[in-house]
Order: structure tokens, then C-alpha cells, then sequence
């Protein structure tokens, strides 16, 4: 397949000459079952980038350089790069990759097996697996990207992918021609959570390899670390809310709210006729799992119903495997909060929100999503078995 490798620039020119020639001699001879190709995006750099680029392109006819005439921002640089490598250079697989070397450029072959494996993205970590920073930053920028990082994954609730933030990613064409249109608004750094979490959502295969990021030797870094987390959390907490509003979660916490309805009222039912109280939980919480089960199927997750009347049954009976760890939690912490602080109405009450707000939400609507309605995928699931793991 055609692979083009897309480095934006701006005054890069201590840079350029460095990577092109560690790519062309070095890795490229190694890679032996696709076409490489390098496209240079550069943003007009004053200090003669695209002069040094236009040099090495009498020597490497596989080296490319695509010029504008203003500076507009990382995202529309590679937004503007990629179209280009598509129509123009007929890319089936583009990469991302910074021009000071903060990307290892050995890397690429590692990128390029897991495409062939079948992924639709990988991003290189510096976050799991053997990934890392560079040890000589200072305590406030280790803080920024460490937190930046992991604010983005508590936000999106997406704690299987390590790192949002970082840019050396490989990618197929058809995931940029699907978020193209969607793309067009992010010109900095944001381009890059925007592009991996529009990617996600719809059900592109992401893989992650770890990378050790190297500080820039030559040149000044572009981030603006202010006007960039303002811009960074504005995204994420937009994007996620608008998830919840039109995803099947917020049918799902509908259903949700009236099961706990039906558990609380059969709670203090079941303690009319002195039923232990974890007992009594538990047994209004298997009431609520069978209204959770046919509300989420025929309304939360209608785009996923199971429909097969001899398929229900068994849906069920797996329905109510995965709710036993509902009714468990339920159990634990209602006897738990009655034993500390009393068993009236109030302490049961009180710790059975707890125990569905905190514990069986969660819980319960990420192992719907996994094994009842099978929403997320087989590379979620390698992918927190690698976070776990």
C-alpha cells in the first residue's frame, strides 16, 4: 500500500534535513511491502523550510512539499496535508509525525504491522506499555501532560486509550475521509483529541505502541499551554455531553432511575415482612434488573435489540449474570452503611444511592455495552485488558 508520512512545519529547518534523511536511508530500506512517501506541510516558515525541502526533492522523488501562504494551525495543516496525500498522492495509509524528532522515526515499521493486523489507527504512548516522557521537563509541564491526559480520558470515559494528547499516530484513508468534514473547525493542537475521540465514537479499530518522546533539540515548541488546555476542555466536555444527550445512555439512566424507583419501593416493602435489609435490597434490585432488561432492549439499545424471541431467555439469564454484580455491590454497601450507622430508612436509602450512583452505573452500563448489547468492540476489550493488565 502507499504510505505517506505528513510533517507539518514551521521554521523547522535545523529539523527537516534531519528527519527526511533518517526516514529515506534508514527506515524506509527496511520496509519492504509498501510505497513510502513523505509530505511536508509547510505553513510559508520564514526561515526557508521549504527552500531546504525543495533541495532534498532533486535526490528523493518520494519526498513531497505542499506550501501555504499563512500560518493556520497544526489541525488545518494536517487537515490540508491529508486531503492533499489522498487526491493527489493516492495515500491509503497516512501518518502523523512532528519534524524535530520528538517522534522516533524507528518507530514506523511497529506503526505500519499493526495496519497490517487490521487497525484502523494506532497512536504511539507515553503512557503504558513502556512509553514515556522526557525526563528533563520541568515539574509543571510533566503536570500538564501527565493530568492533561488523564482529564481527557475521566471526561470521554474512555480510560482504554493512554494517550490523547500525543501526535505520531498511523492512520487508514477512510478514517480521515469519514471525520473530514468534522475535522475542519480544529486548526491547534485540539485537532489531535478531536480526530482520536470522532475516530472512537465511531468504531474505528485503534491500536496504541509505546514511544519514548524526545525533547526538541532545535527550535521552540508551538503549544501555548494556556490558550491550549482553555481550547482542550472546552472540546471534551462539550463532546461528552452532547454523547450522553444523543447516545443510548441517557435512555439507559432514564430506565435506570425508574428501576431504583421500583428498588426503593421494594426495599421498605420487603422490610415490612423483617427481611434482612442487604436481602431486601438485593431482592428489589433483581425487580429493577427485570425492568432494566426490557427497557434497555426494546428502547435504551432499540438499535441493538435482540429480537429473536428463542434468543431472549438466554439474553436474560446473561442479563442477570452480569447484574449479579449489581445486586452484589447493593448488598455490600447497604450492609455495610446500616451496620456503621443504624438501619433505618434514611441509612438504607441514602446508601443505596450511593451504591447505584458510584458503583452500578458504571459498572452496569459498561458491561451492557460489552456483553448484552455489544456496543463496543473486541479492541475495547484488549484495550482495557491491556489497562488492567
Amino acid at each position: 500500500m502507499k504510505v505517506v508520512i505528513i510533517i507539518p512545519t514551521y521554521n523547522e529547518k535545523g529539523n527537516i534535513e534531519r528527519v527526511i534523511e533518517i526516514l529515506e536511508t534508514k527506515i524506509f530500506p527496511q520496509i519492504k511491502n509498501h510505497q513510502m512517501h513523505i509530505l511536508v506541510v509547510d505553513d510559508t516558515s520564514p526561515d526557508g523550510t521549504a527552500v531546504t525541502v525543495e533541495g532534498l526533492m532533486m535526490k528523493n522523488k518520494n519526498l513531497h512539499l505542499l506550501k501555504n501562504g499563512e500560518k493556520l494551525g497544526l489541525g488545518a495543516a494536517y487537515v490540508r496535508g491529508m486531503t492533499h496525500a489522498v487526491e493527489k498522492l493516492q495515500a491509503e495509509i497516512m501518518f502523523e509525525m512532528d519534524a524535530d524528532l520528538s517522534h522516533d522515526p524507528r518507530k514506523v515499521p511497529e506503526f505500519l504491522r499493526k495496519i497490517d493486523e487490521g487497525y484502523d489507527m494506532v497512536i504511539g504512548t507515553r503512557y503504558s506499555q513502556g512509553g514515556s516522557i522526557p525526563q528533563n521537563w520541568g515539574l509543571l509541564r510533566k503536570t500538564y501532560s501527565v493530568f492533561g491526559n488523564l482529564l481527557v480520558r475521566s471526561i470521554l470515559m474512555r480510560f482504554w486509550i493512554h494517550d490523547w494528547t500525543g501526535g505520531f499516530r498511523a492512520l487508514r484513508k477512510e478514517v480521515f475521509l469519514k471525520e473530514k468534514k468534522e475535522l475542519a473547525s480544529f486548526r491547534g493542537y485540539t485537532f489531535q483529541v478531536s480526530f482520536l475521540h470522532k475516530t472512537v465514537r465511531d468504531g474505528f479499530k485503534v491500536a496504541e505502541v509505546p514511544i519514548h518522546f524526545t525533547d526538541r533539540t532545535l527550535g521552540r515548541s508551538k503549544i501555548a499551554p494556556k490558550e491550549y488546555i482553555a481550547e482542550l476542555l472546552e472540546y471534551v466536555i462539550a463532546a461528552r455531553f452532547w454523547e450522553l444527550v444523543f447516545s443510548p445512555f441517557l435512555k439507559y439512566a432514564i430506565t435506570g432511575f425508574v428501576g431504583y424507583l421500583i428498588n426503593a419501593f421494594s426495599l421498605e416493602l420487603f422490610k415490612i415482612f423483617g427481611i434482612h435489609s442487604g436481602v431486601a435490597g438485593a431482592l428489589g434490585a433483581e425487580l429493577s434488573i427485570m425492568w432494566n432488561f426490557t427497557l434497555n432492549n426494546f428502547w435504551a439499545f432499540s438499535k441493538y435489540r435482540i429480537t429473536r424471541v428463542q434468543k431472549i431467555p438466554l439474553k436474560f439469564i446473561q442479563f442477570n449474570m452480569v447484574s449479579f454484580g449489581s445486586v452484589l455491590i447493593i448488598f455490600t454497601v447497604i450492609t455495610v452503611g446500616t451496620s456503621l450507622f443504624g438501619d433505618t430508612r434514611l441509612v438504607r436509602q441514602l446508601f443505596l444511592i450511593i451504591a447505584i450512583a458510584f458503583f452500578v452505573i458504571p459498572y452496569s452500563y459498561s458491561m451492557y455495552n460489552i456483553f448484552i448489547w455489544k456496543r463496543w468492540h473486541i479492541s475495547f476489550l484488549s484495550g482495557l485488558q491491556k489497562m488492567v493488565g
